[in-house]
Formats: structure tokens, C-alpha cells, sequence
């Protein structure tokens, strides 16, 4: 029987069509129930701001995939819990035992779509940032300090641009001591860095960098340095106001971003042990979708009499767990107790760990 048994079976379709039955509704459920609430917490705020019902609706659809990254893997311990249970005490697993197929075989589908979510969660954890973007401005909302004065900051501009001044005055629109960083890809477009000592707004051109010096760098190890009295950097459209914008949070930068934009703070001297914690939990979390099913699957077969219940306590007090150790990472982390790439694998590790021994002890 064994021989005769792969990975497409009936039985297979079966598997998965359960657990796609369960994924897909939570994965959009928890984002839905997140927006109701947002919507009657913030109601009166978007009146006043008089955003159109279109974009306000849109704004909620272009919110989808930061949501959605960060309950995907709620959503799949919510579908492993509830299809292994109902297989168990429908005694179908009973049954595919008998056949001479392993609890371990009977869950290859369930990984399979593990998997899949894990994938999809990389991939929403890239564009969440972009569309996050695009909501801000529908509903109208910005980020801005308050003040004239901004002393001592780095500001993620487009295209891996990062700007670091030591002052900027609004009113003046000037900046002194200033910084620009743009990461490059080799030759044909190599990394630049302008150091100037002071900056001017000039409309139409744009700012004027005043006594500084151009890097070009192709390579690590090549460094061409131009010396200049005057530059107009066309690429920088920010007006000074604009750069009165507080940074972007973490979840408004993809990976490769918010690695630029942590090196560039690492070199002004900031701490910059929180956002390394939450650079690294971009790929954290996605992963945890395959090591939550390992704790997940042999903890339901555990449910013949507890029934539905028992699978909805059993996934929100995981859940529920889970959310406090991501917030104890970024503790430890952020405070350098732990190096923070390590801190923040600490959930999934305490979580595939404990997987692996109840997948240990399970009757297969």
C-alpha cells in the first residue's frame, strides 16, 4: 500500500481541501475584523478630513497585505488544528493508519500549504510597504514632527536614497552638514555618497548642496572622489517640509530598504537594535507558518472529544502566546540582551522545538 501511495492521492486533494477550507476565511477573516474596528475607532477622524467613501474603502484593500502578514500564521494553526482535529475524531486518520499511510504522510499536504502560506507571506511582507504607501495618502494621513527645527536625523527617501543632516530649518529651508546615500548595483550603477556642508532649497531646482564631496563606488574597493563647490541633486524632490515627515516605521520598508536605512543609522551612531529585531522578524514570521503546523498538527490529535471549542481556545491561547513572545523579542532585543537577529528567532525556536517533540511522541 505504501508503494502505491504519492503525493496527489485522493486522499491528498482531501488533506489540503480541508485545510484550504479553514485557511483561507481566517487569513481573511482576522484582516477583515481588523478594519471594522480601525473604521469605528477612527469614524469621526475621516469625516473630518472628508476622504471620499471610495478611497476610504480603498484604503482598506491597499491595507490587506500588511495585515494579512502578520495573521498568516494564526491562520495556519487555526486550519491545522481544525482539520486534524476533524479527521481524528471522524476516525479517518484511524482509518489511513490502517492503510499503512503515517500520521507523518497524512500531514505532507498540510505542509505543502504551509508552505505555500509561508511563500505568499514572504512575498506580502515586500509589497506591504509600497501599498502602505498608497493608503497613507488616501486617507489622508502624515507623520510630521512638530517644529521648525529638525537636528540630528536620517530620512528614507525613494529609489534606497537615505538623507542624514545634522540640522534642518524649515523656514531657511537649509541643512547643514549633510549626507546622501544611494546604494548601488555595480558598474553601471555604483553606489554614490555626498558629503556637503550645508544644503539650500532653491525652487524650482530643488537643493543646492554647497562645499562637499561626491563618492562614486563601483565596487568595495574602488572610490572616485570629486571634490565640488556647488551641486543641485535633481533626484532629491523632498522640500524641507517633507523632511519634517518622522521616519518610515519598520513595516513601511521592505527587507532591502530597511537594511540601508539601519546601516545608514549605524554609521550616525543611533541604536539600532529595534529595527534590526524587526528587519529580521520579516522573515521570522513568514517562516513560522511551517513550524507552527509542527505544533500545531500532533497537539489536534489530542481533540477527539474537545470538539470545536477546543480548537478555537486551543488556536487564539497559541496565537495569543505567540503575539507575546514576538513583543518580548523586540524587548530583549532592542535592548541588546540578545543579538537582536537571534532574539527574534526565539518564538519560532520555542515553538518548533516544543513542535518536535510532541511530533516525537505522536502514534503514528
Amino acid at each position: 500500500m505504501r508503494s502505491r501511495f504519492r503525493l496527489g492521492h485522493a486522499l491528498d486533494r482531501y488533506v489540503l481541501g480541508e485545510f484550504a477550507r479553514v485557511f483561507v476565511p481566517t487569513a481573511l477573516g482576522f484582516p477583515v475584523l481588523v478594519f471594522v474596528m480601525d473604521l469605528l475607532q477612527n469614524l469621526d477622524k475621516y469625516l473630518g478630513r472628508r476622504i471620499p467613501k471610495a478611497d476610504l474603502a480603498l484604503s482598506y484593500v491597499y491595507w490587506l497585505p500588511d495585515t494579512m502578514f502578520n495573521v498568516l500564521p494564526a491562520a495556519v494553526l487555526f486550519a491545522t488544528v481544525f482539520t486534524i482535529g476533524a479527521v481524528t475524531r471522524h476516525s479517518e486518520i484511524t482509518a489511513a493508519k490502517a492503510s499503512g499511510i503515517s500520521f507523518y504522510r497524512f500531514i505532507l499536504p498540510i505542509f505543502a500549504g504551509a508552505s505555500f502560506a509561508m511563500a505568499l507571506d514572504l512575498g506580502l511582507g515586500e509589497i506591504a510597504p509600497r501599498w502602505n504607501e498608497t493608503r497613507l495618502a488616501l486617507i489622508k494621513e502624515t507623520r510630521s514632527s512638530e517644529g521648525n527645527v529638525r537636528t540630528r536625523f536620517a530620512y528614507a527617501g525613494e529609489n534606497g536614497r537615505v538623507y542624514k543632516a545634522a540640522q534642518l530649518v524649515v523656514d531657511s529651508g537649509s541643512m547643514i552638514v549633510v549626507e546622501i546615500e544611494r546604494k548601488g548595483t555595480g558598474p553601471d550603477y555604483p553606489t554614490a555618497l555626498v558629503a556637503a556642508n550645508d544644503a539650500r532649497w532653491r525652487v524650482p531646482r530643488g537643493w543646492m548642496l554647497r562645499r562637499g564631496t561626491l563618492h562614486l563606488m563601483p565596487s568595495d574597493t574602488v572610490d572616485a572622489a570629486f571634490a565640488f563647490d556647488s551641486l543641485v541633486d535633481r533626484q532629491m524632490r523632498e522640500r524641507p517640509r517633507d523632511l519634517m515627515l518622522t521616519p518610515k516605521a519598520p513595516e513601511d520598508m521592505d527587507y532591502a530598504e530597511l537594511g540601508r536605512f539601519i546601516a545608514a543609522q549605524a554609521r550616525s551612531g543611533a541604536d539600532v537594535n529595534a529595527l534590526r529585531v524587526s528587519r529580521m522578524l520579516k522573515i521570522t514570521i513568514p517562516v513560522t507558518c511551517v513550524i507552527i503546523l509542527l505544533f500545531g498538527a500532533p497537539l489536534a490529535t489530542s481533540t477527539q472529544r474537545g470538539g470545536a471549542a477546543f480548537g478555537v481556545g486551543l488556536s487564539l491561547g497559541t496565537t495569543v502566546i505567540f503575539l507575546v513572545l514576538i513583543q518580548l523579542t523586540r524587548a530583549i532585543g532592542g535592548k541588546g540582551l540578545v543579538v537582536p537577529e537571534v532574539a527574534a528567532w526565539i518564538p519560532s525556536a520555542i515553538f518548533g522545538f516544543t513542535g518536535l517533540i510532541l511530533l516525537a511522541r505522536t502514534r503514528t
